[in-house]
């Protein structure tokens, strides 16, 4: 239970999935395809779907990189939450979009695993939210040449100790696509 008492509901969280992002992503097509099937089961269940959405100085906003890829669509009533730091609550409204609709539990989705996932899903734990992380719907690109664990790596080690996370008065888990129901 989150420490958000006033905060029953469910929200799903899709962080980065922009055209710019996954392009070279390890596993594109099916983690984009499990992010597909999460936002159905999410609708079909009544859940809210808050897309989230970063813009930099190499991905600018309203460019064809900054914009989702063509596989998923919001629809009108969504919030989107625009970044500019890894951590999709830092200098954003995601708190207030969250709090309106009453969500204490979020499920978390998008790229880049090693970096605006970890950082979201720390993020959300230290505000008070309960975290399901959708350990085959994140996704990264290969950082190999500098150093970084090969993706398939960086993914499994986030999904091993993001399930074994712990805090006072909330949980984080970790749930394949076909595992989780709204």
């Amino acid at each position: 239970m989150s420490t958000l008492s006033d905060r029953p509901n469910t929200g799903l969280l899709v962080v980065d999935v922009q055209n710019g992002v996954v392009s070279e992503a390890h596993e594109r097509d099916q983690v984009v395809a499990n992010i597909a099937t999460l936002v159905g089961k999410a609708r079909a269940g009544g859940v809210p779907v808050v897309w989230v959405l970063h813009s930099s100085e190499n991905l600018e906003k309203d460019t064809d990189n900054w914009q989702l890829v063509p596989e998923l669509s919001r629809d009108g009533s969504d919030p989107v939450v625009h970044k500019t730091y890894a951590d999709s609550f830092e200098e954003t409204d995601l708190e207030d979009v969250l709090a309106r609709a009453g969500i204490g539990h979020l499920v978390v989705s998008g790229a880049q695993t090693d970096e605006c996932i970890r950082s979201t899903i720390h993020g959300a734990m230290v505000r008070g939210y309960d975290v399901t992380l959708v350990g085959d719907a994140h996704t990264t690109e290969d950082l190999s040449e500098w150093g970084a664990p090969t993706p398939d790596k960086v993914i499994a080690h986030t999904n091993l100790y993001w399930d074994n996370h712990r805090a006072p008065g909330r949980t984080a888990t970790v749930k394949k696509t076909d595992e989780l129901t709204f």
